[in-house]
């Protein structure tokens, strides 16, 4: 594992246990943003990141009980957290990073990434992970319940130019990943940022 890995995995599991405590109002954010990835009944879907599983409900409601959803998460905590919230009943939950999933190429119709894109340790070669498993014209939602400046602001940090969720810095990172992006929000109460996979 790499040190960023263990960074990430060590930082998620001193969280895991109070970690929708202390975040108990997103869930119409999550379902909002679920809503505009537009997927259909039978899709098939990716939580990538999904530590406690709070998308796998919305996505589950989304593609129905014929659609597939998984949720995938680097840490055990998260994923423990997940099923003692009964959320293993709304997707397949899996232990592996996003850098290298263990699911065929173009085997998905969509992935939703709740808080992802900061936690990449290469965020190009990840995001081109992402784009590997999902068919072309498929959808790719990076989402966060609240904004860049208002999660700057919860951080005591402020929002810099090199902010990777910048729409100047994400467009091109995008589009050098196989995605072109569609959709740009970044409001106080929601950042959402929607793809195409191209072919």
């Amino acid at each position: 594992m790499s040190d960023d890995q263990t960074h990430v995995r060590e930082f998620f599991a001193a969280r895991a246990a109070d970690w929708d405590r202390r975040f108990p109002d997103d869930g119409p954010a999550y379902a909002a943003a679920v809503t505009d990835l537009g997927l259909r009944a039978g899709d098939r879907v990716l939580d990538a990141g999904c530590g406690t599983g709070r998308a796998l409900t919305p996505l589950r409601a989304a593609v129905g009980p014929t659609g597939v959803v998984v949720g995938v998460d680097l840490t055990p905590a998260m994923l423990e957290a997940a099923v003692r919230a009964g959320r293993d009943r709304d997707g397949q939950l899996v232990r592996a990073d996003v850098a290298a999933l263990p699911l065929r190429s173009e085997s998905l119709d969509a992935v939703f990434g709740a808080g992802l894109v900061s936690h990449l340790a290469q965020p190009a070669k990840d995001l081109r992970e992402l784009a590997r498993v999902v068919r072309y014209g498929g959808t790719l939602a990076l989402f966060h319940p609240i904004g860049r400046a208002a999660l700057a602001a919860r951080q005591g940090r402020r929002v810099t130019p090199d902010d990777l969720r910048a729409e100047q810095n994400l467009r091109p990172l995008l589009a050098g990943s196989g995605w072109r992006m569609t959709s740009y929000v970044d409001e106080d109460d929601r950042f959402l940022a929607l793809a195409v996979r191209e072919g």
